[in-house]
């Protein structure tokens, strides 16, 4: 039987690409030639010129948008370069595309370097409703980000620190419930402190918890090595570790009542979770091989695991909200994706599985639950128009 690499190279051969635009316009006599191009759609420019907003209902500005990447950092494969990149770039336009209805772009640069990056992005926005950066290295990325979310007046998300941040935290919600545990009196060890597990700890101090550890492959991340720190490590060291204690990943395992991974594989022992608190919630996401297996986790007493792989129950999955995401945000015409505009994005992803449905093997809804994005879409909306 053939490996679902040879099947899926053999896919793309047949495919040719993933995407194709498409005319909404007929063209097929010269009246409809002359009020799609010339001379009708100098109106349309005129206007435009007058009146910029106009772009949103005169182009395709409403609906589209770019998802950009360097090829420096494809999930599982590293920095593999634009060309190698883009199967991943159209496999995420695909998906925007079918699961919240968002034409997207996928453009890969010939670049790593972070002026030209930005400098670039900052020239294409015109001619879109927002940008998705993907599978851009960190710092970099989280830099990146920062300097167009200020820059433009368009949404720009990076899906990679803010998807997997808001799936995590939705899960987590759930998982809470389930075990009868509130967010400000749980202990939190997140491994992986890179844009990932920074977005997820800010996350997760905005949901309340307030006791949280994070390590990288250095270990503990605490105020007194700041001085060896980039300047988003060193902002992560005042918000976790209150007690500034120099503890090994075992050892803070011992306290915590979730662990979340977001690093390397098979970092984690069985002995680290069975010596967690009672009920532990683990999800070890990183890929394609966790920090530690479902079945280990699961041995070893974990009451809630989930993964970022879609063959064990509760699949950490992005695609749960990037497309209700952007979804929302182009029919509202944001400007920006904010905290609360993410937060409203977990919780309503959370509120899918009811209490009755609610379960150790069902946390989070499925990718393929048809009230996903309409549902995400719906709560971003709704804080926007607040």
């Amino acid at each position: 039987m053939k490996t679902i690499y040879e099947r899926g190279l053999e896919a793309h051969k047949q495919w040719n690409g993933k995407i194709e635009t498409k005319l909404k316009a007929p063209i097929t006599n010269n009246e409809e030639l002359s009020l799609a191009y010339t001379p009708g759609v100098a109106a349309a420019c005129l206007a435009i010129k007058e009146n910029k907003d106009l772009a949103y209902d005169l182009t395709w500005k409403n609906n589209t948008i770019a998802v950009i990447s360097d090829g420096s950092a494809v999930l599982g494969l590293g920095n593999i370069g634009p060309e190698a990149a883009m199967p991943v770039m159209e496999g995420k336009s695909a998906l925007f595309k079918s699961f919240g209805n968002v034409d997207a772009i996928p453009i890969c640069l010939n670049t790593q370097d972070t002026e030209e990056i930005i400098n670039i992005v900052k020239n294409l926005a015109p001619s879109f409703g927002g940008i998705n950066l993907e599978d851009i290295s960190a710092p970099r990325c989280i830099e990146i980000e920062e300097r167009l979310i200020e820059e433009l007046n368009i949404p720009v998300f990076h899906d990679d620190q803010h998807g997997t941040a808001i799936v995590v935290t939705a899960g987590l919600i759930n998982a809470l419930k389930l075990v009868n545990k509130k967010a400000e009196d749980i202990t939190v060890v997140v491994s992986g402190t890179g844009a990932a597990g920074t977005s997820i700890i800010k996350m997760l101090l905005d949901l309340g918890v307030k006791d949280i550890f994070g390590f990288n492959s250095k270990g503990i991340v605490l105020r007194e090595d700041q001085d060896s720190y980039n300047k988003y490590l060193s902002e992560l060291a005042l918000l976790t570790n209150t007690n500034n204690e120099r503890l090994t990943l075992s050892e803070a395992m011992k306290r915590a009542d979730v662990f979340i991974g977001v690093s390397a594989p098979n970092v984690v022992t069985k002995e680290m979770v069975a010596s967690m608190k009672e009920n532990a919630i683990v999800f070890p996401m990183a890929n394609p091989e966790p920090e530690i297996s479902y079945d280990l986790a699961k041995e070893a007493g974990a009451k809630v695991v989930g993964t970022g792989r879609s063959d064990f129950p509760n699949q950490i999955n992005n695609v749960l909200a990037f497309p209700g995401l952007f979804r929302g945000a182009l029919d509202a015409r944001a400007t920006k994706i904010t905290n609360e505009m993410k937060m409203a994005a977990a919780v309503g992803l959370a509120s899918l599985v009811s209490n009755e449905e609610l379960s150790e093997t069902y946390v989070i809804p499925s990718a393929f639950d048809p009230r996903v994005a309409v549902t995400v879409a719906r709560e971003v909306k709704r804080v926007i128009k607040k």
